[in-house]
C-alpha cells in the first residue's frame, strides 16, 4: 500500500536556475565593481566553472562545489581573496531567489491529506529557505547524518528509515531519469518521472508514471488505489 510520497527538490519542486543566475548575477557585478579585469568576464564563464567542478568532485557537497567554483571564476581576475564574501553574497541571493513552481503548493495541499510527504535532495535547498517551510513530515539532505547523494541505495533507506515504513510504500517524485527513476526503482521504491520539459525518454527507462506537471500525480496516485 503506498502510504508516502517522496519529493526531489531543485528543477522538482524549485525553480532553481533563475535563482542561482541571480545569485551569479550579484558576484559577477561586484567582481566587476572590484577590478576592471572582470569586464571580460560572463554569466556563462561562471556557470561553465560550476559544471567543471561538479564534474571533477561530483560526490562532494554542494555547497563545497560551488564555493569551488566561485573561487576558479575569482581567480580568473585576481579576486581569489575574495572568496569567503562573494560567496555569501552568493547564497544570501540564491536561496532570496529560490521558489516552488507554481504547481507545486496546491498539490502539497491537496496530497496531504492521503499520504506522508518527504522531501530529499542532494543539494542545498534547504526546504524553510526556498518557501517550502513546514510542508513535509521529514527532510533528508545529503551529507547530513551520514547519507551519501543519490544515487547510492543508502540514500533511499535513509528515506526509508525516515518514513518509517518499507520501500514499496513510498513513491519518489523527480526529473532526473538517473537519480529519481532509475536509482529508486533499484532500492525498491516506485517512481514517477516529472518531464517538465517534456524531453525524449531515455532508453531503457521505465518509471511507474511519468507526468509533465506536478498537478498531474494526484490523478496518479488515486489511479494506484
Amino acid at each position: 500500500m503506498l502510504t508516502t510520497v517522496v519529493f526531489d527538490a531543485d528543477h522538482t519542486l524549485l525553480d532553481l536556475d533563475p535563482a542561482v543566475d541571480g545569485g551569479l548575477a550579484a558576484v559577477l557585478g561586484e567582481m566587476r565593481r572590484l577590478t576592471p579585469a572582470a569586464a571580460g568576464v560572463s554569466l556563462a564563464d561562471l556557470r561553465a566553472d560550476f559544471a567543471a567542478c561538479l564534474a571533477e568532485r561530483p560526490d562532494e557537497p554542494v555547497v563545497a562545489v560551488r564555493r569551488a567554483a566561485l573561487a576558479r571564476s575569482l581567480d580568473r581576475v585576481g579576486l581569489g581573496h575574495e572568496l569567503d564574501r562573494m560567496a555569501e553574497l552568493f547564497f544570501a541571493r540564491r536561496f532570496a531567489l529560490t521558489r516552488p513552481f507554481a504547481d507545486v503548493m496546491p498539490v502539497l495541499a491537496a496530497l496531504r491529506s492521503s499520504y506522508t510527504l518527504g522531501y530529499a535532495t542532494n543539494g542545498n535547498s534547504r526546504a524553510d529557505r526556498c518557501g517550502l517551510a513546514a510542508q513535509f513530515a521529514f527532510e533528508i539532505y545529503a551529507h547530513e547524518a551520514g547519507v551519501p547523494k543519490k544515487p547510492a541505495p543508502a540514500f533511499f533507506a535513509a528515506v526509508a528509515a525516515a518514513a518509517g515504513v518499507p520501500p514499496a510504500s513510498i513513491v519518489y517524485v523527480g526529473d532526473s531519469p538517473e537519480h529519481d527513476v532509475r536509482a529508486p526503482q533499484a532500492a525498491g521504491l516506485r517512481s514517477v518521472w516529472l518531464n517538465r520539459a517534456r524531453l525524449p525518454r531515455p532508453a531503457g527507462l521505465r518509471p511507474d508514471a511519468e507526468i509533465r506537471s506536478l498537478a498531474e500525480l494526484p490523478a496518479v496516485l488515486a489511479g494506484w488505489g
